[in-house]
């Protein structure tokens, strides 16, 4: 189980990226919302588009939940 968020801030995209807590591209403390602790990044991403409809995985530490 890990801790997950989600970037506040859109990428260029339009996309909000998940991350794990222990994620090198983690955005800062100000620009992140905490989603809960999850087994996966299926179900930190489905928890993150409740927000951010538009939210995709990250692709540094959410890869099998990352889509280009």
């Amino acid at each position: 189980m890990k801790n997950f968020y989600v970037n506040k801030n859109a990428q260029s995209n339009g996309d909000h990226e998940v991350h794990h807590e222990t994620c090198t591209c983690l955005p800062s403390t100000v620009n992140r919302k905490y989603l809960g602790t999850f087994s996966t990044c299926k179900e930190a991403v489905k928890e993150a588009k409740k927000t951010y409809t538009k939210s995709n995985g990250c692709k540094t530490c959410s890869t099998e939940c990352h889509t280009s």
